[in-house]
Order: C-alpha cells, then sequence, then structure tokens
C-alpha cells in the first residue's frame, strides 16, 4: 500500500513537472493511461489516483470511454505561484491537523502584529475594510456553519491580504482547503455551535481591535487563543489526513 502511495505521487509529481515547465498547457491532451503507466514504471491504479487527484485541483478533466474525447485533458495549469504548488503537495501527502494549526499560529500571529505595527506608524496606510465587512457579514441572521466558516477562513486571509506580505498570503491560500476542512469537521464535534459560534465572532471582533488599536501584543495573543481554542475544543485528532477517491477523510480517530 505504501508502494502504491509513492507511486502515484510520482505521477502526479511528472504531470506537475510538465504543467509548471510549459510541456503541457491547458487543451492538451494526457497521454492513455497505459502510456503514462509504462512511461513512469508504476500500474495503471496509480495512473487513475493520481488523475483523481488533478481533477479535484480543477487542473484536467477527465472522460471515460475511447475515442478522440475519452482520456484527461488539461483545464488549467496551476496559478498563484506558491499557493498552487502547496495545494498540490495538501493533495498529494496531505498535512496533520496538528502541524496546520501550528502553522496557522505563526503566520497569523505574526500578520496581526505586523497590521497594529503599521498603525502606528504614522506614514503607512492600513485598508482593513474587507476585514470588517467580512464580520459583519458573519453577523447576519440564519447562516448555516458552512456559511459562517466559510466567512470566518475569508476573514482570516483578508487580514493577511491587509499586511501586504504576499508570501503569507499565498501560504494561506495554499492551505485554504485543509484549514477550510478541518474547522467544518471540528464543528460537528461541538456541544453547542451557537454557543460556539458567537464566542468566534467576540474573538474576531477582539482581533481586529486589537490591529485598530495598534496594540501588536494583544493582537498576537488574541489570535493566538482564537486558534488553538477552537482546536483544543473540537478535540481533533492530530492524525495525517488522506485522498481517498475525490474527498479528504481527516482520519478523526483518537490517537
Amino acid at each position: 500500500m505504501a508502494e502504491d502511495r509513492r507511486a502515484w505521487r510520482l505521477v502526479l509529481e511528472s504531470v506537475e513537472s510538465d504543467l509548471l515547465s510549459g510541456r503541457l498547457s491547458p487543451g492538451d491532451r494526457l497521454p492513455p493511461e497505459r502510456t503514462l503507466a509504462a512511461d513512469l514504471g508504476v500500474g495503471r491504479s496509480s495512473v487513475r489516483e493520481a488523475l483523481r487527484v488533478l481533477e479535484v485541483l480543477g487542473l484536467v478533466r477527465t472522460a471515460v470511454g475511447s475515442g478522440p474525447s475519452s482520456g484527461a485533458v488539461i483545464v488549467s495549469r496551476p496559478s498563484g505561484g506558491m499557493s498552487a504548488l502547496l495545494r498540490l503537495q495538501v493533495a498529494a501527502h496531505g498535512f496533520a491537523v496538528n502541524d496546520i494549526v501550528r502553522t496557522r499560529l505563526a503566520l497569523e500571529a505574526a500578520v496581526v502584529a505586523d497590521l497594529a505595527d503599521a498603525v502606528n506608524a504614522a506614514s503607512a496606510s492600513v485598508d482593513l475594510a474587507a476585514a470588517r465587512d467580512l464580520l459583519s457579514a458573519m453577523e447576519a441572521p440564519g447562516l448555516t456553519d458552512a456559511e459562517f466558516l466559510a466567512l470566518d477562513q475569508r476573514f482570516h486571509l483578508a487580514l493577511a491580504e491587509a499586511s501586504g506580505n504576499q508570501v503569507i498570503v499565498a501560504t494561506m491560500a495554499g492551505l485554504r482547503d485543509s484549514i477550510e476542512h478541518y474547522v467544518r469537521v471540528g464543528a460537528r464535534q461541538l456541544p453547542s455551535w451557537a454557543d460556539t459560534s458567537a464566542r468566534l465572532m467576540r474573538e474576531h471582533r477582539d482581533i481586529l481591535a486589537a490591529v485598530e488599536s495598534g496594540d501588536a501584543t494583544a493582537a498576537r495573543a488574541t489570535v493566538r487563543q482564537h486558534i488553538s481554542g477552537y482546536y483544543a475544543e473540537t478535540n481533533l485528532s492530530p492524525r495525517t489526513p488522506e485522498l481517498t477517491g475525490q474527498h479528504r477523510d481527516l482520519g478523526l480517530t483518537q490517537p
């Protein structure tokens, strides 16, 4: 089984390399499964698994059957630089939930501290309008937990965008699917979504208030408590997620 996983990753990396180098472009058709398998020295099942991942990422479209319209055709190339590469990495290997949370803690603490410092700099202009609008949207009545959490993640990304650090923006965008998935799964573990969502909104407001007041220490502490508190409350397993078919499964069993 481990060998099969290494094999389909080899296929994924080969196609990724051709896309990034320009050897493959939108509209190009991949070789048949049998040819890819022979060229790369892997089984056809490994080729099919890699193609499923590429289809999930929106890079290829596959059609069953025979003839000129069958097989896999490239429909887009990785865009957004680092974030696109990171999304391929997430799809190919999966990241432990605990590692995602730790990465968020490091990145987002830096984001809010930088924003607060920028507020204190007379020459700096910090545009937090998008973050404010997202908080207002989150307070709309009747939101489902999925809608709230999608806006929640967009709020965190808006703060990163306001900081102007494109490396952090790209990294967070690349981790977006993994973050959204673990917070949605975590919501199902909660005793009361209403209570948790109300607490999350208060914490969002506190984060933004600390930034707007120029208090980097408070902003950093508040965002760290916000992220780690949700992770602890949902009691998610730190096990590494895996791709099964076209769906990610976080493997939520006790460690």
